[in-house]
């Protein structure tokens, strides 16, 4: 007994020391205690003074507090000691006060635990009553329970035999009231009342099948169960049927024992009638918005915008939808393969929504209808995304994305027409501008065409040297059309940067990004915009009726889109669409540098055939044997020299002058070359048949007349000349001339290399050009020794012009 007091005082012991915090000071006094802490707990501080045993140190054991302030006094100032005794009496204050508060915690505590140990003395008491109590009462109670139990014990068997008799005349009793009841419950249409009573009953009428009685109720009921059924599968057959009624006709239909296929070819057929009703109204709207006229004057018709459009889809099918695929699920979830059913049979009837829809949001293409259009496609694909979310093993999120992308490549390409129709009007405008009367040479023309001229309609033939004027700026004209193809193409961009917008929820889609942003925006945009132009540009090359002043603005602007603009617009795409790939305009460029360069080649062409045809039919429209004494430059020459400075205007418009080799001295070019070949002029009657044949070598050196042309003015000019002046030798080597005619031809030839030696790479090239037509002509004169004029006469002559 005094052990078990001792255990229990030693418990309560415990259970204070814990509740008070004393076993954690007592381990910490042990541990104080041990020979490593000196008998208190330290900070590394104290135990490093203690073991110094530093006298001046406060916190050392060994602390001497007159050699303290003795040193202090001595060594501090004044100021030292007013603060070190401040700072003293704090930590007083402080030590005060802690001690104070820890006194005045643990005499609450003392409060405390004094008024827990008087309670817990006084619940104690009442606790140990009442549990005995409860002893006293779960003895009678059981004490109870066996004479009950004794006394029951031989009456059990009959109890259970009776309650086995009363089940089944309860049974019996509710199958005698089946016909009745079921009667009751079609009436008042609680045809779920009335299958319950059957199911209930179904099983005693087959156990009790083979007597009369009970074969008569059985065959009562079943024609009663034949006519809900009946009744059940008309409202499977009603479209108007609500869903209430059609979720209570399939369920009573299963507990009935239908065929579960039949049932859900009938439920699909029924809800697929509804979605054919909402199909057939989104077709008729497609059919108002092409063709509006048919429809006027109709109360029932209203046109729908595409928004209008998407909100009456989002309201009648996709609902209905979606009410499908639940209603589904909730009677038929427990049948294989209820998935693969359901899911073939959405996507059979949401092809046709998708058609729908893509053909109508296709409709609204122009630029006008862009921010509703885009506000329609996001609805669409947030709502029908929403709706079919919840439907498991549906996978038509590709088929959505797919019509938003049909939709915007719709947009794309009415913007690529509209894009290419802009160019072609452009450039319509800038060739009615070249060929305006106002920008016509008409005083050239005039002159070469006018009264009395030798060469009757030689005027009139020129068809590209005289089709634009002095005051027509084509560089102007070359930017404009520049500046335009670039707004075109931003403009483009602007509005296909509505797709792009990041509150758009098909935005958030990456393959959708990826193929507007690559396919769309870079190959069916800005690749085919360049390429249209390429396109566009090449066919002007073969049309003979183009002014030659706009072959030269459209290689100036194909050059000035290979140099610059492609790879401006092509940064500016990348930035503002995010490409995922660096654009690669290598390949277009080498198209716009070829491009400019066959328009070039092309204007190089068209150029010095006119020329030359004006060349030509001077020289052949002329009687030179009757040709009177000259007096003046022909006409012809003065307007070949004018349309010649008029390409030269052109052409340096638009391109650099170029390099040019050094020229020769003032004398050479003002005598006509007369220091070269004097001896030809001159004196041929002189000239023996080697010097003659050394001269013809001299003026027989080789001239390339087909170099490729480069951009720069000097090449174009050149080739145009060295083309022309070929054409001028040709005809005058199939003409014979009397002595008059040869001094025209001296005549024209000095006036021609005073003026076109300026315009090319090598004036020499000019020169041995016209030494060798005059030398040609020397050879045909009709008077040998031919007669040429003195020098001075013909600049005379030239120089009155």
């Amino acid at each position: 007994m005094d052990a078990e007091l001792s255990r229990k005082r030693s418990g309560r012991r415990d259970q204070l020391s814990q509740f008070y915090g004393l076993q954690d000071n007592q381990k910490n006094d042990v541990k104080s205690k041990s020979p490593n802490s000196g008998g208190r707990r330290t900070s590394v501080r104290e135990l490093t003074a203690h073991n110094n045993h530093n006298p001046l140190d406060i916190n050392s054991p060994g602390f001497d507090p007159d050699m303290f302030v003795n040193k202090l006094v001595k060594e501090g100032s004044l100021s030292q000691l007013m603060s070190q005794e401040k700072e003293i009496v704090n930590q007083i204050k402080g030590l005060d006060s802690d001690m104070q508060t820890l006194v005045y915690e643990n005499y609450n505590k003392f409060i405390a635990a004094t008024d827990t140990i008087r309670k817990m003395r006084v619940d104690f008491k009442s606790m140990e009553e009442e549990m005995d109590q409860l002893a006293e009462s779960m003895s009678s109670i059981t004490q109870f329970s066996n004479q009950i139990s004794e006394k029951l014990r031989s009456r059990r068997q009959e109890v259970a035999t009776l309650s086995a008799t009363h089940s089944t005349l309860q049974k019996l009793e509710c199958v005698l009231e089946l016909p009745d009841r079921l009667k009751e419950s079609v009436q008042d249409e609680q045809y779920t009342k009335a299958i319950q009573y059957w199911n209930k009953a179904n099983v005693s009428l087959q156990y009790y099948r083979e007597m009369p009685s009970f074969a008569g109720i059985q065959e009562d009921c079943e024609q009663i169960i034949n006519d809900i059924r009946h009744k059940l599968e008309l409202r499977l057959e009603d479209p108007s049927c609500d869903p209430e009624q059609l979720v209570e006709a399939v369920k009573l239909l299963r507990q009935l024992g239908n065929n579960t296929e039949d049932l859900i070819n009938s439920f699909l057929a029924h809800q697929a009638v509804k979605l054919r009703e909402h199909l057939e109204q989104l077709d008729k709207q497609i059919k108002i918005v092409k063709d509006p006229t048919k429809h006027l004057g109709s109360d029932s018709v209203v046109m729908m915008d595409s928004l209008e459009f998407i909100d009456e889809a989002s309201a009648g099918f996709v609902p209905c939808l979606a009410d499908t695929a639940t209603l589904f699920y909730q009677l038929f979830g427990d049948v294989a393969d209820v998935e693969l059913i359901l899911n073939e049979w959405i996507e059979e009837h949401l092809a046709r929504y998708l058609d729908l829809v893509k053909e109508r949001l296709s409709l609204d293409k122009e630029e006008r209808e862009s921010v509703i259009l885009v506000r329609a496609l996001d609805r669409f694909y947030k709502k029908l995304t929403a709706a079919l979310r919840a439907i498991t093993g549906l996978d038509v999120a590709h088929s959505i994305l797919e019509v938003v992308l049909a939709v915007t490549q719709a947009c794309v390409e009415y913007t690529c027409v509209k894009m290419e129709a802009e160019l072609r009007e452009n450039v319509l405008a800038a060739r009615q501008t070249i060929a305006a009367p106002s920008r016509r040479l008409g005083g050239s023309g005039s002159t070469a065409g006018g009264s009395g001229s030798e060469e009757p309609g030689i005027g009139n033939t020129n068809s590209s040297g005289s089709t634009s004027g002095p005051g027509l700026e084509l560089m102007d004209m070359v930017s404009n059309l520049q500046e335009q193809i670039v707004e075109s193409l931003r403009n483009a961009l602007a509005r296909l940067k509505m797709f792009t917008d990041p509150q758009l929820t098909f935005c958030g889609n990456a393959t959708f990004r990826n193929r507007f942003s690559r396919d769309l925006i870079w190959n069916s945009v800005f690749l085919k915009q360049f390429w249209f132009i390429r396109d566009t540009c090449h066919k002007f090359t073969g049309d003979v009726t183009v002014p030659p002043a706009l072959l030269l603005l459209l290689s100036r602007t194909c050059l000035g889109l290979h140099l610059s603009t492609i790879s401006y617009l092509a940064k500016y795409t990348q930035e503002e669409f995010s490409l995922p790939d660096s654009p690669n305009t290598s390949k277009l460029t080498v198209a716009m540098s070829n491009t400019s360069q066959l328009l070039l080649e092309r204007y190089v062409q068209v150029v010095s055939h006119d020329l030359s045809l004006l060349l030509g039919k001077s020289v052949e429209a002329r009687d030179w044997l009757s040709t009177v004494e000259p007096r003046a430059v022909r006409a012809v020459m003065k307007r070949i020299v004018d349309d010649v400075n008029l390409i030269d205007s052109q052409v340096g418009q638009l391109y650099e002058e170029g390099q040019k080799k050094p020229r020769s001295g003032e004398s050479t070019r003002r005598l006509g070359g007369a220091s070269r070949a004097r001896s030809v002029f001159s004196n041929y009657g002189n000239l023996d048949s080697s010097l003659a044949t050394n001269i013809q070598k001299l003026f027989s050196e080789r001239i390339d007349f087909f170099t490729p042309v480069k951009p720069t003015k000097v090449s174009v000019l050149t080739l145009i000349i060295k083309l022309g002046l070929k054409t001028l030798l040709e005809c005058v080597r199939l003409k014979t001339f009397s002595k008059y005619g040869l001094q025209q031809i001296q005549v024209d030839c000095h006036y021609l290399q005073l003026h076109l030696w300026k315009f090319v790479e090598d004036e020499d090239i000019v020169h041995h050009l016209l030494d060798e037509i005059m030398y040609s002509a020397v050879l045909r004169s009709l008077q040998q020794p031919p007669v040429l004029m003195e020098a001075s006469v013909v600049e005379v002559i030239c120089d009155k012009v």
